[in-house]
């Protein structure tokens, strides 16, 4: 007897159903491992803050570097959003309703979601690079294993003051942001709109309520811790010299915006949903 011939075309069929499953489960077990890794550094993280005599003698160099140093970006930022806000808010609304509704648009957008989002976006660049740089030049020059020679922990040393300068800074820069955004807003509106300085002041206060500065503010504040954990741990994963640096300040980068547009939506979702204007 002989045996019976075999399809080629469904043994390839075959075969990439097999790859193709292998290649998925190589994703998914990589995601995983990076998930796990990423939890393991934020506890890791939250025990070395603990050892406050390390890292408070730290803390006030980062937050100037990290925090002082980046409010010329916030507000350079909130200066042109704003004014691009109100006059997009006079096109869109037109003569439909009172013109003190542009205060009101500038207001909540400048507020809840575009000083938050856009400054956070433009320091993870700033800070998520600063950070994951400094640590890879440390890493690949073997500055860490020299301190944990000397029996410095670098998680309290290096890490849990840029933690903390970040999460305490970005809200002081995202609330000047805000400040900065609405001042051009109503600056637009009575130099190119005809719209006065009553009007565009009613707009903002009809509608404004303590909610919208705590919620901008908190997430920014989420927003910082995200962006210098993810720093910090690039840089302190980096391999490779010199190109290494350059990979992890990159990456760094990269996973800080997809963090902070996660964090935006993981917000709205928890605090907005069902929520009424009061």
């Amino acid at each position: 007897m002989t045996a019976p011939a075999t399809d080629p075309t469904a043994h390839a069929a075959h075969g990439a159903g097999r790859r193709a499953i292998a290649a998925v489960g190589r994703v998914t077990r990589s995601l995983f491992e990076q998930i796990g890794g990423g939890g393991r550094f934020v506890m890791a993280t939250a025990r070395a803050a603990g050892d406050t005599a390390t890292w408070m003698p730290e803390f006030s160099l980062h937050a100037r570097i990290l925090g002082v140093e980046s409010l010329p970006i916030g507000i350079f930022i909130a200066l042109f959003t704003g004014i691009v806000l109100a006059l997009l808010a006079s096109y869109s609304v037109g003569d439909l309703v009172p013109p003190y509704f542009v205060g009101t648009l500038v207001q909540k957008t400048i507020t809840l979601e575009l000083a938050p989002v856009l400054t956070g976006l433009a320091l993870a660049g700033r800070v998520g690079a600063n950070i994951a740089a400094e640590l890879g030049t440390m890493r690949v020059t073997e500055q860490i294993d020299a301190l944990e020679t000397l029996t410095f922990d670098p998680m309290s040393h290096l890490v849990v003051p840029r933690v903390l300068a970040s999460t305490l800074m970005f809200p002081i820069v995202v609330g000047v942001a805000m400040l900065v955004g609405l001042l051009s807003g109503w600056g637009a509106s009575l130099a190119l709109l005809d719209i006065t300085t009553p009007q565009f002041l009613k707009g903002v206060r009809i509608f404004f309520t303590d909610f919208d500065v705590r919620y901008g503010l908190v997430k920014s504040a989420s927003f910082g811790a995200a962006v210098a954990l993810i720093g910090c741990r690039a840089g302190l994963n980096t391999q490779g010299g010199a190109q290494g640096v350059g990979r992890s300040a990159t990456r760094a980068v990269v996973v800080s915006a997809v963090m902070i547009l996660v964090l935006d939506a993981f917000w709205a979702l928890v605090w907005l949903t069902g929520r009424t204007i009061r």
